[in-house]
């Protein structure tokens, strides 16, 4: 699709479509449009300093010129709230760290070079870049003395060789030279194919100087890092073994002797052991992890256990809780962690014994086209929370918790978006006909009037383990804005509702999840909300997935658009970025040995039934479900005779499909033209 084209589908959809709005000449434009998107801006990585007293945080806004968000790092005195810009200009800045003393910040900052290593004296505001690397740093963390920085980054390798080209005549234009590829995960989605090498953990002074490389070898060694208070050692997690690359998911949590590069092996069951946190006395290690039984979902527990691997034993197994994220209080005597509880991303206190008592709630993270869960929190010496937050009506914000209650420090959207007549979320009861109880929302065009029957898009969410809850999203808005009701739901599957409600669909998926969404649309029709006779069904991912199948399965819906979906499981096991996840945790077995229950559940198999008209979408360079799978099923809606179109979005990956705000404001706005284009005008 041309970008003239997408314009003008832009176009149409931000007024043709909006019933009420106030259109140019007239007024304000009070309804929500695709151009707002380049208004928005979003708090991300909120980190508090050692004290308490200061948040310096990232905020994200999107650059018009270059059609990209940029980030900035932003103060905030926390008694005041008064804040200050520390690190802004071209390029982008993220990942801010502070000292353990508080007088300095370590950050990243990427520009069209590469991204390098820098840090700034807060009382000088003086600044220096400590790093000339090949490659982005990532996990970056300071020592107990603050003399040193630890960081992961990639060190380039060699390839499999594989024969001799003939030698090229000096001056001749020959093509590029053969690519030869050996490993098992051979790309990832949002990163393209993978040049040789592995990524290792480095140090460099604080202050400048040559990086010194600590950990080697054929594998890769991820992040977080935590070294032990007294500075000697570094721990990590990374899967370090033969069988590595057919393994991704048996990691175990070592410690790094700074010194010597001498490893020890702290975990050893079969399983990740991620993320791990050494205690503030330096005698535990906590760490995220679960026994893997090749199943589609498991809670991710926390556990804690000695200093030396022994011990071990999971704080969080009683709650049926699946542990997000968690920060070490300043006493050693609890964890703060974060987790989804119903659609709502919580914070608690963990203690050692395993009791959980609720901290704050509300986190939301800056992915806000749609109404995913999400957010991050840090914690200061002195038990100061800092954590994103936000709203239905609001993209987060930063916000602490001092004591009892949390309180709201920067309100970057509040004077435009006031202005905004933006859609009101409430929630919806619905019951599945097995009488489980499905949580979902109901977003209303503004200005519906009270009885009235609107059209209804139902919003499908991926993962498919994930979850939506009731927080600001432009692709609702979108719709809304556009005169129609958004339907969006956690149905079974989800995560968020416990354990055994998101393995529901282990080995059947997709299931009695089309009968939830079915429930939920049965519900806003009897609500008084729905038009029975202008229903309209999206989503992406497993959104995507079960988009295609519904309408394999009913004819009630008047047009569809399935995003970046999966549509023949044998073909997405093999081509996806991750070939060794599907047949192992969604199939008992590969397709060349049993591909019956792969035909059953790909959508493919149902467009003989289908007839209702289906937009495809996808990005152009979509690893995770790649464009392979939309174009089968846009080929197979052709043959078929149903109508359809196919929407590329150009560069776009699969985790990035709506980072350039024109391509998400455009994306949607094709859905809606395309919904548009069938629905059942009424007087």
């Amino acid at each position: 699709m041309t970008s003239k084209l997408l314009a003008a589908l832009l176009a149409g959809a931000a007024f043709a479509f909006t019933p009420g709005a106030a259109l140019a000449g007239d007024g304000p434009q009070t309804a929500f449009t695709g151009d707002d998107l380049f208004k928005l801006e979003a708090v991300a990585d909120a980190q508090i300093s050692p004290d308490g007293k200061t948040v310096a945080y990232v905020r994200r806004s999107a650059d018009v010129m270059s059609d990209r968000n940029r980030g900035a790092i932003w103060l905030i005195d926390v008694a005041s709230g008064q804040q200050r810009p520390l690190v802004a200009g071209p390029g982008s800045h993220g990942s801010p760290r502070w000292s353990p003393d508080g007088t300095r910040l370590a950050y990243a900052s990427a520009d069209e070079n590469g991204s390098q290593l820098w840090v700034r004296w807060l009382d000088s505001g003086a600044a220096t870049r400590i790093t000339n690397l090949p490659d982005a740093p990532g996990s970056i963390t300071w020592s107990p003395d603050g003399q040193t920085i630890a960081y992961t980054m990639r060190v380039p390798g060699e390839g499999m060789k594989l024969g001799n080209a003939p030698s090229r005549p000096e001056g001749a234009k020959w093509a590029e030279p053969l690519e030869i590829i050996d490993r098992v995960t051979y790309r990832g989605d949002g990163h393209g194919y993978f040049p040789p090498g592995f990524e290792h953990i480095f140090t460099v002074p604080a202050d400048g100087g040559a990086p010194r490389q600590l950990s080697f070898g054929d594998f890769d060694d991820g992040g977080p890092l935590s070294w032990t208070p007294d500075g000697r050692s570094i721990l990590f997690s990374a899967v370090r073994k033969d069988n590595w690359e057919r393994e991704p998911q048996d990691s175990e949590v070592y410690a790094l002797d700074v010194a010597s590069g001498a490893l020890t092996t702290l975990t050893s069951r079969y399983g990740p052991d991620a993320a791990p946190a050494v205690s503030p006395d330096g005698k535990q290690v906590a760490y995220m992890g679960f026994d893997d039984k090749h199943r589609t979902y498991e809670n991710l527990e926390l556990y804690v256990m000695n200093r030396d691997g022994s011990g071990a034993r999971s704080l969080s197994a009683r709650h049926d809780i699946s542990v997000d994220n968690f920060r070490w209080s300043p006493d050693g005597r609890s964890l703060v962690v974060q987790y989804d509880d119903k659609g709502t991303a919580k914070l608690a206190r963990l203690g050692l014994d395993g009791a959980l008592a609720e901290v704050a709630a509300g986190l939301s993270g800056t992915g806000f086209d749609r109404p995913y869960t999400g957010g991050s929190f840090s914690m200061s010496r002195s038990g100061v929370i800092a954590f994103t937050g936000g709203s239905d009506q609001r993209p987060p914000d930063v916000r602490v918790v001092r004591g009892k209650g949390a309180e709201r420090l920067t309100r970057l959207n509040e004077g435009w978006l006031a202005a905004k007549a933006l859609a009101p979320v409430s929630k919806l009861a619905v019951t599945a006909p097995d009488g489980r109880p499905i949580d979902a929302w109901l977003a209303l065009p503004p200005g519906r009037k009270p009885g009235e029957r609107v059209p209804l898009v139902l919003e499908i969410h991926g993962g498919p383990h994930s979850a939506y809850g009731p927080w600001f999203a432009t692709d609702v808005q979108l719709y809304a804005a556009a005169g129609y009701a958004v339907l969006y739901t956690n149905p079974r599957g989800s995560t968020s509702y416990g354990e055994k409600f998101a393995q529901l669909i282990d080995r059947a998926y997709p299931g009695e999840d089309y009968n939830d969404l079915m429930a939920a649309v049965d519900a806003a029709v009897a609500a008084g909300v729905a038009d029975a006779d202008n229903l309209f069904v999206t989503g992406g991912s497993g959104g995507g997935v079960l988009t295609a199948w519904i309408v394999g399965k009913t004819q009630r819906f008047r047009a569809a658009a399935t995003q970046k979906p999966v549509i023949n499981w044998t073909s997405e096991a093999l081509t996806m970025d991750g070939t060794t996840f599907t047949s192992r945790y969604w199939f008992d077995a590969p397709p060349w040995k049993d591909v019956t229950p792969y035909w059953q559940r790909s959508p493919l198999s149902l467009v003989g039934n289908v007839k209702t008209p289906t937009l495809v979408v996808v990005g152009s360079e979509d690893y995770r479900t790649p464009v392979s799978e939309s174009e089968q099923y846009y080929a197979a809606l052709q043959i078929a005779g149903v109508p359809t179109a196919l929407v590329k979005v150009p560069g776009a990956s699969h985790g990035g499909f709506t980072a350039r705000p024109s391509q998400s404001a455009a994306k949607a706005s094709a859905i809606i033209a395309w919904f548009e284009k069938f629905r059942t005008k009424k007087p």
